[in-house]
């Protein structure tokens, strides 16, 4: 399990597979489309650690946009990863990987356009 900002991803690992990501039940490239950004997202936590066609990979996500939805992903398999070898937890923390970004939208407050953006004000 995983999140980043309102996405939460379930991801089940295959070991010896071919190297494949199923997102919502399509090929990774197919759910997100010309981003490429996403799919390094999603695969960053396998090339720290040299094991980039070792996995099968299949993925429910739910929430958030595209980007929240592909740190969700990345969260979700390195907690995965550690789960099956302890020994990549080091690698995995350096890199970032484990820590849940926390970073969410701030919510709107009365009497305000938006969550800090206040009405122009006027002197007369």
């Amino acid at each position: 399990m995983g999140r980043r900002k309102t996405a939460v991803a379930r991801v089940r690992l295959f070991p010896n597979g071919d190297g494949s990501i199923t997102v919502n039940g399509k090929p990774a490239q197919n759910y997100f489309g010309l981003r490429d950004t996403h799919l390094a997202t999603i695969a960053a936590p396998l090339r720290a650690l040299d094991l980039n066609n070792t996995y099968t990979m299949t993925v429910r996500v739910v929430g958030g946009g595209t980007t929240g939805q592909a740190g969700a992903i990345r969260h979700a398999l390195a907690r995965a990863l550690v789960r099956q070898n302890a020994e990549f937890k080091a690698a995995l923390r350096k890199a970032g990987y484990l820590t849940r970004d926390p970073r969410m939208k701030e919510r709107k407050k009365p009497g305000l356009k938006r969550a800090r953006k206040a009405p122009q004000y006027t002197k007369r």
